[in-house]
Formats: structure tokens, C-alpha cells, sequence
């Protein structure tokens, strides 16, 4: 019984680092959020309105761009170590023909290193420019929803009538910008 219970102990002191070191965002992470957040907030009223409702502040905003980066990081390194896989091949013409490409030092046996590293780099560009794409889209949703809710008493309140889904209607703007970028990738 003894034995068991150290057994366990043991097993449980080992389980609980574990459970623990799941890696954080880097530096570089939280880098690439701040700006997209900051791009994303824009400089005008409406922006920053539509901003606020999605997010409440600038540190949640930074916090969840910062694990969708590490996420985009980690899956784009997959994929490019999946394709270079691929694209060395397996027989050894093919390899020779993929170390000369890709290969840098004296041996070419830095090809496979330098191929994932190329690839993920595009992966990620790629990925940025798509989430700028989506920033940029929520901006335009915001300033139309902003022009759509008027300055009127009378626009205010058809504005909230039409997009508020809450009981005091307060979210009426934040599910307008949703509805309107989200019709725009689907026209796209």
C-alpha cells in the first residue's frame, strides 16, 4: 500500500509541470499583436467604438492576437515541413536536386532547415496580410454602421431596434460592425 501511494505521489508531482508548461506567446508574438490591435483600433470614433465592443480593451485584444500568432507560427511551421517533405522526395536524385536548391554551406545538408524556414516565412506573411485584410474590413463595417446609426434621435433608435439583440439594445452597434464585415467576406 505503501508503495502505491509513493507510486502515486510520485506520478502526481510529475503530472502538475506538465499540466503547467504550456508555452506562452513570445515577445515576438505579443510584438505582432500590439501592432495588429493598434491597426485593428484605428483612429477614428467609430473604429475605436467598434474595437471596444469587440474586445473591451487594448490587453485583451493584444492577449488573444498574441496566442492566434503563436497558433498561425506553430501551424505554419507544420505545413512547411510537411511540403518540404514533400518536395524532397524520396528518391536520391531528387534529394541531390533539393539540397542544390535550397542548400547554403559546403555540404548542402542545411537544405531541409533552410527550405522550412523559407516557407513558414511565407506561410506567416501570408496569414498577416489576411488578418490586415479582416482589420481593415472591420473599419470599413464600423464608419458604415457609424454613417447607418445617424446623429437623429429618431436614426438612434431604429439603429438599436434593427441591430440590438440585448434588452437595454446596447450592442447594437458592436452587431452591426459583426454583420456588416462578415457579409463582406462572404461577397468577396
Amino acid at each position: 500500500m505503501r508503495r502505491l501511494l509513493t507510486i502515486l505521489t510520485a506520478l502526481a508531482v510529475l503530472a502538475v509541470p506538465a499540466a503547467t508548461a504550456v508555452a506562452k506567446p513570445s515577445k515576438a508574438d505579443k510584438r505582432e499583436a500590439q501592432r495588429e490591435c493598434r491597426d485593428e483600433r484605428g483612429t477614428t470614433d467609430a473604429t475605436r467604438e467598434a474595437f471596444k465592443a469587440k474586445y473591451r480593451n487594448f490587453g485583451d485584444c493584444v492577449s488573444q492576437k498574441a496566442r492566434e500568432a503563436k497558433a498561425e507560427r506553430k501551424e505554419a511551421r507544420t505545413n512547411a515541413q510537411r511540403e518540404c517533405r514533400e518536395e524532397r522526395g524520396d528518391t536520391e536524385e531528387s534529394r541531390e536536386a533539393f539540397r542544390a536548391k535550397y542548400g547554403t554551406n559546403a555540404n548542402k545538408r542545411n537544405a531541409f532547415g533552410k527550405c522550412v524556414s523559407q516557407k513558414a516565412k511565407a506561410g506567416r506573411a501570408e496569414e498577416d496580410a489576411e488578418d490586415a485584410e479582416e482589420a481593415e474590413e472591420r473599419k470599413n463595417a464600423a464608419e458604415e454602421c457609424d454613417a447607418e446609426r445617424g446623429d437623429t434621435a429618431e436614426s438612434r433608435k431604429a439603429f438599436e431596434d434593427k441591430y440590438g439583440t440585448n434588452a437595454n439594445k446596447r450592442n447594437a452597434f458592436g452587431k452591426c460592425v459583426s454583420q456588416n464585415a462578415a457579409g463582406d467576406d462572404e461577397s468577396v
